[in-house]
């Protein structure tokens, strides 16, 4: 007799579309890197976007920008990761749950190792700036939401992915502009962010999926305990 088996967090439909951009967005994440390691300007790119003369956002939409950044702050980021867990909770989605805490830890846990590796920095030495953290966090957040709203609706795999796709570029496209319209990040630094969630977040869901699997199948012991001896 086994345990019941939860919901996939990562549907079987979307396992090897999401694979495939999960590889191209990692080497997305490695190209620009290698690109800016060691940089403390912006590159070509980030000067078409956002021209060097460019003054920092004006009101109204500095509020909204500092209230994104603040989603991305651990005073934000904590309780919105709780909303999230609390909502695949009562949706009977624990291994949802669980990757709304583990991928969220593990996309930040992630995006601060490249910054130490690649070294690119904005408005001075102390200041690593790729990939953005918060672009991957909020991003990462997005994705799990999606793929509870794909298991839910029991989308197939067109809608499904174009769901979990839109929702991560509409996530990442918000805070990355909140990040460089407040002069946190150039626009390459939300890139590397988006696709660092983008890769990351398929390959920890599979992997909460296998464990939960594995756990399920262990037999389940035997009423009366097991080894006792017959009578003699």
């Amino acid at each position: 007799m086994t345990g019941r088996t939860a919901p996939a967090v990562l549907p079987p439909s979307l396992r090897a579309p999401l694979g495939l951009v999960a590889a191209l967005a990692g080497l997305v994440v490695l190209v620009i890197g290698a690109m800016y390691a060691g940089h403390s300007r912006p590159g070509r790119v980030d000067s078409w976007l956002v021209p060097p003369t460019a003054d920092s956002v004006g009101p109204p939409w500095r509020c909204v920008a500092l209230t994104l950044d603040f989603l991305g702050e651990p005073a934000g980021s904590v309780p919105l990761v709780m909303v999230v867990v609390a909502g695949c909770l009562l949706l009977r989605r624990p291994r949802a749950a669980v990757l709304a805490v583990v991928g969220a830890v593990t996309v930040v846990g992630t995006a601060t190792l490249l910054k130490q590796l690649v070294g690119r920095t904005i408005h001075g030495p102390d200041n690593l700036s790729y990939p953005s953290g918060h672009t991957s966090f909020f991003t990462a957040l997005a994705l799990v939401v999606a793929l509870v709203a794909t298991d839910r609706l029991g989308l197939g795999r067109t809608a499904g992915l174009s769901l979990v796709l839109g929702a991560a570029l509409v996530a990442g496209a918000a805070m990355g502009w909140a990040e460089v319209a407040l002069g946190a990040h150039y626009p390459t630094d939300a890139l590397g962010g988006w696709c660092t969630a983008l890769a990351v977040v398929p390959a920890t869901a599979w992997l909460v999926d296998r464990a939960a699997d594995r756990m399920a199948a262990r037999p389940v012991g035997r009423a009366g305990g097991a080894g006792q001896g017959e009578p003699h």
